[in-house]
């Protein structure tokens, strides 16, 4: 199948795009953790810029809510950021120093779920504005991507405890290990065939775990290729980065891969998403938004 990739040129030099996530309106909203702002690009390759209030908060990654704000985690100030449709932000420190928060979703009830990486807890940030905080069970697990399933539990990965992990809306909290040893599991979202989809930087492959916890793993094709990030497209294709091998991988239904070269050389893509019309979006560290899509 053809296909094609383009790539934007982010205005700000060393900018360090990192997190995406896409709008109901098709806009593609992504941070900068280095330039220190939330952006979207649309479909025309537009890019508008909105700088978060606390200096060197080194945002990382975002959501965008069911209606419509944009939720973020500040890694190096220790908050939550959320900036409104009207284009205001609301800032929320987290209780404990030094936790960094990373990964974030929206729960099934409009809560904002989130991770702590070094705090080594999940946490909850309700619609009045209070933090709940959730202690996992071993020390150093090293908390990342997060993601809702469609069971109403949030799923995420323990990168360095080399698990998935699960918690209820209640805060229950259930681990299922993966079965490659120091795996390094990363990204992680939700599939369309009742499965959640996971990435192993460190094993180099692509996972798959049910509901009841049972997990599969898929060898992705180039050696050390270090996928990050994530994402299910049309059908029940998923989407994935390559940081170490500088490609965007998708996993076909039929559970092959399919490789796609990034144009630029050592380009480090991070984050990934897919739009309402099938389009693969993806943040490079080197200052540029890619764009793939495919020609049917």
């Amino acid at each position: 199948m053809q296909f094609v990739l383009q790539e934007i040129n982010i205005p700000n030099s060393d900018s360090g795009p990192y997190g995406i996530a896409v709008s109901n309106d098709g806009k593609i909203w992504f941070t900068q953790h280095k330039a220190n702002k939330i952006s979207c690009v649309d479909q025309e390759g537009q890019i508008q810029e909105y700088t978060v209030p606390t200096p060197d908060a080194k945002v990382m990654c975002l959501t965008v809510s069911s209606k419509g704000d944009v939720w973020f985690t500040e890694h190096g100030a220790n908050k939550i950021g959320m900036l409104s449709t009207s284009g205001v932000f609301t800032e929320y420190p987290l209780p404990n120093p030094n936790s960094a928060p990373f990964g974030i979703t929206e729960g099934p009830n409009g809560d904002i779920w989130f991770t702590e990486m070094n705090g080594n807890r999940i946490g909850k940030l309700t619609g009045d504005g209070r933090i709940h905080e959730y202690e996992l069970p071993n020390k150093g697990s090293y908390p990342s991507f997060i993601t809702l399933g469609s069971d109403n539990s949030l799923w995420f990965t323990e990168n360095q405890n080399n698990a998935i992990g699960k918690i209820t809306e209640s805060g229950e909290l259930m681990e299922f290990p993966i079965p490659t040893p120091s795996a390094g599991p990363v990204g992680i979202t939700r599939g369309k065939d009742d499965a959640l989809w996971f990435v192993e930087i460190m094993g180099n492959k692509i996972g798959r775990i049910s509901y009841s916890g049972e997990i599969i793993e898929y060898d992705i094709p180039t050696p050390n290729a270090r996928p990050h990030a994530i994402a299910v497209g049309e059908e029940c294709d998923l989407w994935f980065t390559e940081w170490g091998a500088n490609k965007i991988g998708r996993l076909r239904s039929d559970h092959s891969i399919v490789e796609y070269t990034i144009k630029t050389p050592n380009a480090e893509p991070h984050g990934i998403v897919c739009d309402r019309d099938g389009a693969v979006w993806f943040v490079l560290e080197c200052n540029k938004i890619g764009k793939l899509t495919l020609i049917k």
